[in-house]
């Protein structure tokens, strides 16, 4: 076997997690001059009541959360206004807030609610954005991360990522076994749903571009196969157990193929599965070991890992052509690549000895060279947010694996800790939700 067959399959099948674990997500490390801004308690319409959620209180935890945001901790608010008449503009002011965020959720008549809010400059004395959003009982959380993502967009510039979700695997160990779990939770790490659970070894978990259906590689049965589950159902269907290799499924973006890793004819290559036709479509044909393969926003092309050139990088093909281009150049290492969502980046795992770091590649300057995110010791897995910002990306730490993120330009770091033993590994970031 070769060495790149080893090494791959080391780091491939290193992914150990917690099961009904609570997703911890602490700032380490934010921009240097964050926005500041405060987030008054919102008005609730049954006074006697206590309301079924602290909307101001899930919105200040995301937007502390991006690191780009100095908000007011609700003890030293010098008000609480859930209107603009009541805003007292100077004391606001005094304080050196820039902007203020106020609300009110209304219970109707039918037992659903009404969240209303406004954005507003403090400054300038003038709203910013405000919308009413109605909504049922159990949409009230989506709803405040729609809030958090409508502050985040007006006042970065860039599309917010609070209402989305994440999925990642951990494993939790026994002296009998392992139990590996796949799970699903919103950005914040609350709702966290198991998909399934399975003492056999559970991988590479990718979401559709809807959101609506993961496909992820199992090793129930003693081989690898390729599984797809809707995440509302349950329901899953086994799609790809041909003999030997099955794994490293990545969706089209039109949700209607899926790139895959086979090895079905003798050596390990690329396949596009048609997920209407059951058809199968080989596209690299080389001695070398072709895995890894991940779709690129226009559906054009095909990023993968191969050692073709004598150690593992970065290839990338056009579909319908024969010829791969290789992109990675720099280090003895580099692998799974996952392009951004605009298509101008791909995220990478990247080493030059010893250990391994998420990277960056510019795909759009030729003169480009490969910047490094990370310093742990094997950081792997990495995933672009839907909008472009933030990477997560698993790591090792004191209680072994965990999942973390960084910025794009690596000015902002999370560490997102697992309140339970084991390791969290493998993780995916979704797509925004419809």
């Amino acid at each position: 076997m070769k060495t790149f067959t080893k090494i791959f399959l080391v780091i491939f099948l290193y992914a150990p997690i917690k099961s009904f674990a609570i997703l911890d997500i602490k700032i380490t490390q934010g921009i240097e001059t964050p926005i500041p801004i405060a987030i008054s308690l919102f008005g609730w319409s049954q006074a006697g009541n206590v309301p079924p959620i602290d909307i101001a209180e899930v919105i200040t935890n995301n937007l502390k959360r991006s690191g780009r945001f100095d908000v007011m901790d609700i003890q030293d608010l010098p008000q609480n206004p859930t209107s603009f008449e009541a805003i007292n503009f100077d004391d606001w002011r005094k304080l050196g807030m820039e902007n203020i965020v106020i609300g009110n959720l209304v219970l109707t008549e039918s037992g659903d609610y009404d969240v209303s809010f406004r954005l507003v400059d403090i400054y300038r004395k003038k709203q910013i954005a405000g919308f009413r959003i109605p909504t049922r009982p159990k949409g009230l959380r989506r709803v405040s991360h729609q809030i958090s993502d409508i502050i985040f967009e007006k006042l970065t510039g860039i599309e917010g990522a609070f209402n989305t979700r994440v999925a990642y695997i951990t494993v939790k160990k026994s002296k009998e076994r392992k139990i590996h779990t796949l799970h699903i939770a919103d950005a914040d790490g609350e709702n966290i749903k198991t998909l399934l659970e399975s003492p056999e070894p559970l991988l590479s978990p990718s979401w559709s571009y809807d959101g609506k259906k993961i496909a992820y590689v199992s090793f129930e049965g003693k081989n690898s196969s390729i599984f797809i589950q809707d995440v509302s159902t349950g329901n899953r269907e086994r799609i790809s157990k041909f003999q030997g290799i099955n794994s490293s499924p990545s969706w089209s973006p039109d949700g209607t193929k899926l790139a895959i890793t086979l090895s079905k004819d003798g050596n390990t290559e690329i396949y596009i599965l048609d997920l209407i036709t059951k058809s199968l479509k080989r596209i690299t044909y080389n001695d070398a070991i072709d895995t890894e393969p991940s779709w690129s926003p226009d559906g054009k092309k095909i990023a993968f890992t191969s050692d073709r050139s004598g150690s593992p990088q970065i290839y990338e093909i056009s579909i319908g052509k024969n010829k791969a281009k290789r992109l990675s150049f720099e280090g003895i290492y580099n692998a799974r690549a996952r392009y951004s969502p605009d298509g101008k980046f791909i995220t990478l795992v990247h080493s030059t000895g010893g250990s391994y770091h998420i990277a960056i590649l510019d795909l759009y300057n030729s003169n480009s060279y490969i910047n490094v995110l990370t310093k742990g010791p094997l950081d792997e897995s990495p995933s672009f947010a839907p909008n472009g910002s933030m990477i997560i990306y698993a790591t090792t730490g004191r209680r072994g694996g965990q999942l973390a993120a960084i910025s794009v330009d690596g000015r902002i770091k999370q560490r997102l800790g697992v309140d339970y033993q084991g390791d969290v590994r493998e993780p995916a970031w979704g797509p925004f939700l419809k």
